[in-house]
């Protein structure tokens, strides 16, 4: 059956409402205040994310967590709240004071497949990466659950993971959430510097202007970049495409990389190129765009396509030779206290997976708990479509296709 051609686009006052939220001044992001996504609505789309099938493989490693205090987490850059001078992890202290766990925290992650090469083979083996927690996207995580390279978690011990959005807690990849939590959510969409790209982007197609040659670059998340150009393409991503769509949406992907119209296909480090000037128009991620605008002074905008931007999760995950599970555990149940959720949440502007504070938001803060960008409304949602499961055999397929266009 031919997919669905005609995704509905994302109405213009919905491009509003985010690039309003994105380029707003980032005062409440070091204020951390309280707040959490609270609709059964939201979180129905979120859990719209996941794929494959869980594997419920335990691991051999000995948990030294009663005499290790330590646990060591892999995240992705500017994901986790700041102080003012960006040294340290005021959330991060608080639980290292609260639990007598010490936590080295490493931006380690910055693209699911690269984060994967590296440690692929020790996961194999069943041996310990370095990490006790790592924070990967979902058909990221799909894979490792699927594979045994993760430990089943005792819920027992972490009653806060109990305020998971309701339509969180039960996906398709990890049925009754017994390898991961999830982390944060967000949007990909288009982003780009005001003053040198001064009438903006409205869709895909604006980002290939002949002005922009050498000064755009793309996201090495395939499901966000061919996301976005199916979109493009009156190709629903989250529908029953067939290789015809994918493959061209990823001609367009290779002409532009062949011709020097794309500089670089990059993971988190394409926030580097805007901030440097080198790239003035990308495809990007939702809350970056928040994070540099506070060091920037709103020098950045994000928007939705007219067609439409994709939606994603990343998920906290314990690598199946980490001997510190029970810190790690300790670790996860601690974020996802609604206060502590929403503290993260203020500042790294993503949307939240906790239940329980939004009503707190209003009481401190009725802006922020106004957010789109933390607490998006159904009218947002609805311009926005998450990339469909894809068996093992299309993951292997059409992720080692991107893979070649891109040079990876």
């Amino acid at each position: 059956m031919r997919p669905h051609r005609r995704p509905v686009p994302a109405d213009p006052r919905v491009r509003a409402l985010v690039a309003q939220a994105a380029n707003r001044g980032a005062m409440s992001r070091r204020s951390f205040l309280v707040g959490a996504l609270g609709t059964a609505g939201v979180g129905a789309v979120l859990a719209a994310c996941g794929t494959g099938s869980p594997s419920t493989g335990a691991s051999s490693a000995q948990d030294l967590s009663g005499r290790e205090k330590v646990v060591r987490w892999a995240n992705w850059t500017q994901y986790l709240d700041q102080d003012e001078d960006g040294t340290t992890y005021p959330s991060l202290q608080a639980f290292e004071e609260q639990s007598g766990i010490a936590v080295t925290y490493a931006e380690d992650v910055d693209d699911n497949d690269a984060f994967y090469g590296k440690v692929s083979g020790q996961l194999k083996n069943g041996q310990d990466i370095g990490y006790d927690i790592v924070t990967l996207t979902d058909w990221m995580a799909a894979r490792m659950i699927r594979q045994g390279y993760t430990q089943q978690l005792d819920r027992s011990r972490m009653p806060h993971a109990d305020n998971i959005l309701p339509n969180l807690a039960d996906v398709d990849f990890d049925e009754g959430r017994l390898h991961s939590l999830t982390w944060q959510s967000g949007f990909a969409g288009l982003a780009w510097d005001k003053e040198k790209v001064p009438g903006g982007l409205h869709t895909l197609s604006d980002l290939w202007a002949p002005e922009l040659a050498g000064r755009v670059e793309v996201l090495s998340e395939m499901r966000d970049t061919i996301g976005l150009i199916m979109l493009d393409q009156g190709v629903d991503p989250s529908g029953a495409w067939t290789d015809d769509d994918f493959h061209a949406a990823l001609e367009v992907l290779r002409e532009k990389i062949d011709s020097g119209h794309i500089r670089q296909v990059r993971g988190n480090a394409y926030t580097q190129d805007l901030a440097s000037g080198d790239a003035i128009a990308v495809i990007g991620w939702s809350g970056d765009i928040t994070s540099l605008n506070y060091e920037a002074d709103g020098r950045f905008e994000f928007a939705l396509p007219e067609a439409g931007g994709t939606l994603w999760s990343d998920n906290l995950l314990v690598p199946v030779g980490s001997p510190h599970r029970r810190n790690a555990e300790d670790l996860m149940n601690y974020y996802y206290d609604p206060e502590v959720a929403a503290q993260v949440a203020a500042w790294v502007n993503y949307i939240t997976p906790v239940q329980g504070a939004q009503e707190a938001m209003l009481a401190i803060d009725p802006e922020l708990a106004e957010d789109p960008m933390i607490f998006p409304t159904e009218e947002i949602l609805a311009g926005v479509r998450v990339f469909r499961t894809l068996t093992p055999d299309e993951e292997e397929r059409y992720n080692g296709e991107f893979l070649t266009v891109i040079g990876a």
